[in-house]
């Protein structure tokens, strides 16, 4: 027979955890809206810019050149950003993403003299892939910084290291924010970038002052900032939608948890109060 105290310290138990559950839910619901906000605003300035940047190029002409566009004919070096969580308890946010960076990263390892360098953002992100011997340069608590200071440091390394020769490609590693459900992982090149093709390139009227190639020159590492920061944003407003997803699922699991032990504190009550009855009945028969 169960233990009476024992199903009823348990209840308590789960009881205090469905409050945590449901308390952390609610935090995460919080951010999450001011998360969501920020990503989907950005969308459209990034959108709007790659536009602009497609048609600036197609009125510069074939023959412009720039750093941030030149691409390497044989690929030796690589960096590879990777954006995860500091905090735990939002799922399989982190896993699903981590598993297959992973997997894309050991088809670069087999290639004959690639070699790989890993920055990796969240204490989640440091510790999977150090555990599997993937030396990283680690970024921690990273949430608590400016997004913009991140995206500047991030954005200056990325240039500095593709125009020395350090690094002949950069890829970016996050997870992409769909809906509060689903979180996409994305693995992309951020350098050298690869210009959009602008629709209307073959009417283009538009004079640029001083000149296409000037202004392309400008626009080129706003862009590559703008690609990071919305890797950052996506990023973050997904591990709150997964972390919220996870408390609702462990609040509703904590409360089925608690009707089934209710049920059998119960069970084991009555047959606790029908023995005592049994044994009452048979002494006074026994009289």
């Amino acid at each position: 027979m169960p233990n009476l105290k024992d199903i009823k310290t348990r209840i308590g138990s789960v009881k205090k955890t469905r409050q945590i559950t449901a308390a952390m839910k609610l935090v995460a619901g919080a951010k999450l809206r001011k998360a969501t906000e920020r990503a989907l605003s950005a969308r459209p300035y990034q959108q709007h810019l790659s536009d602009v940047l497609g048609r600036v190029a197609a009125s510069a002409g074939e023959q412009y050149s720039d750093p941030l566009l030149e691409r390497r004919d044989e690929v030796k070096s690589i960096l590879v950003v990777i954006l995860t969580s500091d905090k735990g308890l939002c799922g399989p946010f982190n896993s699903i993403l981590l598993r297959h960076a992973v997997h894309w990263l050991q088809e670069w390892r087999d290639e004959d003299g690639v070699e790989i360098h890993l920055k990796v953002y969240g204490r989640k992100g440091v510790d999977f892939l150090t555990h599997r011997d993937w030396k990283n340069d680690k970024v921690l608590q990273y949430q608590q910084t400016p997004r913009m200071d991140l995206v500047r440091t991030l954005c200056t390394e990325m240039t500095s290291g593709f125009a020395e020769g350090r690094f002949d490609e950069v890829w970016l590693v996050y997870n992409q924010f769909v809906n509060t459900m689903i979180q996409r992982p994305q693995i992309a090149r951020a350098v050298p970038l690869a210009l959009p093709e602008s629709e209307d390139a073959g009417f283009i009227d538009h004079r640029y002052e001083p000149s296409a190639e000037g202004l392309l020159g400008r626009l080129l590492p706003l862009y590559l900032r703008t690609v990071v920061l919305q890797a950052f944003l996506e990023t973050e407003a997904g591990e709150h939608a997964a972390r919220m997803t996870a408390m609702d699922n462990a609040t509703r699991n904590a409360s089925d948890l608690i009707d089934t032990l209710t049920l059998d504190y119960n069970r084991a009550r009555q047959a606790a109060i029908t023995s005592e009855i049994i044994e009452i009945v048979s002494g006074a028969e026994a009289l």
